[in-house]
């Protein structure tokens, strides 16, 4: 399985008992909907490794208490502490049409309410406290705050993501 072909479901953040638990922290509004999974990846040296569940629970709010197979131990717990969790695409829940995931709005051509056509959407930065649209604009990067009060519309089958940004908030990126 290639990193390419899955999505991050979170890190591993703490051992929970001396019998191989760990606590997850998802990344993830909806943790409730991770909890029959068999099976997920983990980032071990760049590779994904695949670990079966054997049972899993939340605890508290967004962590996940997860029991594999294959680790039954502190020792064997210490292993895989820090790590990164994925799932394949396929395992993401459906949306509703005026929804997305990063993912797959990347390569949509983008326009603005005031501005007309901005470019093609590179990438989505989720890295900083605000997430953020990379879009290319004959090279130029224009940066856009992904908040709800700026996308108008969203057309999937178009492949067109339809903003309304404050005005002046493209043409900073272009003098």
């Amino acid at each position: 399985m290639n990193k390419e072909d899955c999505f991050y479901l979170g890190k591993i953040v703490s051992k929970f008992s001396f019998k191989g638990e760990i606590l997850v922290k998802l990344d993830t509004d909806d943790p409730e909907s991770f909890l029959e999974m068999e099976s997920v990846f983990i980032d071990m040296n760049k590779n994904l490794i695949p670990f079966f569940i054997e049972k899993s629970s939340l605890q508290k709010s967004n962590l996940l208490r997860l029991k594999f197979e294959e680790i039954t131990s502190e020792e064997d717990a210490d292993r895989i502490l820090k790590k990164e969790l994925y799932l394949p695409l396929s395992f993401l829940p459906e949306l509703k049409d005026d929804q997305f995931y990063f993912h797959e709005v990347i390569g949509f051509k983008v326009t603005d309410k005031l501005f007309g056509d901005v470019g093609i959407l590179k990438s989505v930065n989720d890295s900083t406290p605000q997430a953020l649209f990379e879009i290319d604009r004959d090279g130029k990067e224009i940066l856009v705050p992904v908040n709800d009060d700026f996308i108008d519309k969203l057309d999937k089958p178009n492949k067109i993501l339809h903003l309304d940004v404050p005005e002046g908030l493209i043409e900073m990126y272009l003098d």
